[in-house]
């Protein structure tokens, strides 16, 4: 399958298509009288002039009373591709939104098609399981990774521009280290701890990251679910920024017998790692929301931020406490 083809070429047209006027009895009957030849798996509802208007779960279909309308039960926010999508972008709203099957539209929205996640796995059965599903949602994308991996070119073009990230991020640093020079020269402690400060900070919003990707697995953000992470995640970063600050602020105090180092020390590190995991919870997500793969953006957006953050309030507390 050559994945930049159109996806208008793999879409079904034999799909369960119900009248916005019906009712589910008048649904029911016309779907007994002309069955489609494929699986339904969606009932999808258009008004008079093809437009979709929603989508109808075969459960809301089968247990409400003959006489009520569809348009009382369909879910009226439907997710669709567009008719000018290729199948690799197809297969983003597989991984994206983790559902069996999206319609096809034109520009005014009128239905062509449905394209289901058979087009990338002879694995849909056992649709209740699910654990099931999390398998083939987890298929379709390994088959995306492929995908944006096969080429050196199409790698470097996805990867090349988060890079970016990093290389601004390093640029401002300097910036900073520049505005706070004078900071640096009269106590040269605090330059030979800024090693250890970013690097515990750059490790924990790798670690906040990883664990992020790894709890989406395909799942669409939500506000409520971001809320939750932060504030577990919070919890966390305090507790990992006040274990290692301490460790490093007795070490830079038994050392440098200063303690405005020690205490910059204590307070730049304890809140570098807390913004750290926050910002290594949030920038997936945020990501995700913004349809961009965090697989290959948290990383070096996550990184970069977090540096610039952890520097920020480094050289800070070192001009009000030194």
């Amino acid at each position: 399958m050559d994945l930049q083809q159109p996806i208008t070429e793999y879409m079904h047209r034999d799909f369960c298509q119900l009248s916005v006027d019906n009712t589910v009895g008048d649904a029911l009957a016309s779907v007994r009288r002309d069955p489609p030849a494929g699986r339904i798996i969606y009932f999808y509802v258009v008004d008079g002039e093809q437009r979709l208007v929603g989508v109808l779960p075969t459960r809301r279909l089968l247990l409400n009373p003959p006489e009520t309308p569809l348009a009382d039960l369909m879910v009226r926010q439907v997710v669709t591709i567009p008719h000018t999508a290729t199948v690799l972008e197809g297969c983003e709203f597989f991984v994206m939104h983790r559902l069996l099957a999206f319609p096809v539209v034109d520009a005014e929205r009128r239905l062509l098609g449905v394209v289901d996640v058979e087009l990338y796995t002879d694995e849909l059965n056992d649709l209740d399981a699910a654990q099931r599903g999390d398998d083939l949602f987890q298929l379709v994308g390994v088959h995306l990774a492929e995908s944006q991996q096969a080429s050196p070119v199409t790698a470097f073009r996805s990867r090349f521009p988060w890079l970016l990230c990093n290389i601004g991020g390093g640029i401002m640093a300097a910036f900073l280290s520049g505005v706070f020079q004078a900071e640096l020269e009269r106590v040269v402690a605090l330059a030979l701890f800024i090693p250890v400060v970013l690097a515990l900070a750059e490790s924990v919003s790798i670690q906040s990251v990883s664990l992020a990707l790894q709890v989406m697995h395909g799942r669409p953000p939500s506000a409520r679910n971001l809320i939750a992470k932060l504030r577990n995640e919070l919890a966390t970063g305090v507790m990992l920024g006040a274990a290692c600050s301490i460790l490093v602020a007795l070490v830079g105090l038994v050392w440098i017998r200063q303690w405005r180092v020690a205490a910059c020390l204590l307070l730049g590190i304890s809140g570098g790692v807390v913004c750290a995991a926050l910002i290594g919870v949030a920038i997936p997500n945020l990501l995700r929301l913004a349809r961009r793969d965090p697989r290959v953006a948290a990383g070096p957006v996550s990184l970069a931020v977090a540096d610039l953050l952890t520097l920020l309030g480094y050289f800070t507390l070192a001009r009000l406490l030194v």
